[in-house]
């Protein structure tokens, strides 16, 4: 059994420590970064940093090192460089979004993972039947940015979906499963063959009159994505 001790007892921290609980995990107590963490890498085989990005060298400088205890952080754009001075590190990246504990530890089993580092931290990988793949340290930075793009881009656009939708009167749950079935899409065909629509077509009389009917501070992010769906039609 795989014992760990997670430090930073937020929504991240909280997910993992429920989905390793229930994998069968020996989690021990978690700690905040307020708490005297001195010891905190002693008595465990894995010790998580769950705190937020700018804080994590601060707390790991913190924690008097254990050579046996691997050190692991949660962060998706940082490498292994903000955990000395330990001498086992790695990075353990889940590829989810975690609005709340109880929906993160569900979410987190059989999950992908973004790892670097210590090989050690794909036992917690394993424990939670997740997918693992390895990003250089010199990549860590955009790879993040795609995460960021995938999840809290999209969120945004959708956003915007539906204060557009409810000027004119649309139920958002109608553009919902619009694109819903564009993602089964893109599952399905890959993004370049899954594009719709008047891009696809060729049709700019059509995106000018979009632009044309949309509020002023709405056209800036659709022209954003209008040149990154040009993009697709091109690869085609």
């Amino acid at each position: 059994m795989t014992t760990v001790r997670i430090i930073g007892p937020g929504r991240a921290g909280t997910s993992l420590a429920l989905a390793l609980t229930n994998a069968g995990c020996d989690v021990t107590p978690m700690l905040g970064r307020d708490d005297d963490l001195g010891a905190a890498a002693h008595d465990v085989q894995v010790l998580v940093l769950a705190t937020p990005d700018a804080v994590l060298a601060e707390v790991a400088q913190a924690v008097e090192p254990d050579p046996e205890t691997v050190v692991v952080h949660l962060a998706g754009s940082l490498g292994l460089d903000v955990l000395a001075p330990h001498r086992r590190r790695a990075v353990l990246h889940p590829l989810v979004a975690l609005p709340t504990p109880e929906i993160g530890a569900r979410r987190l089993i059989g999950a992908w993972y973004a790892v670097t580092g210590d090989p050690f931290v794909r036992t917690l990988v394993d424990a939670v039947y997740g997918r693992a793949f390895t990003v250089a340290e010199e990549h860590r930075a955009a790879y993040h940015a795609a995460a960021s793009i995938a999840a809290n881009h999209l969120v945004a656009l959708m956003g915007q979906v539906k204060r557009i939708g409810d000027e004119v009167g649309v139920p958002f749950e109608a553009y919902l499963q619009l694109a819903e079935d564009s993602l089964a899409n893109v599952a399905a065909l890959g993004p370049a063959a899954a594009l719709t629509g008047p891009i696809a077509r060729g049709d700019e009389a059509t995106v000018e009159r979009h632009l044309a009917a949309l509020p002023d501070d709405e056209r800036a992010a659709y022209e954003a994505l209008a040149d990154e769906a040009r993009k697709l039609v091109k690869e085609r």
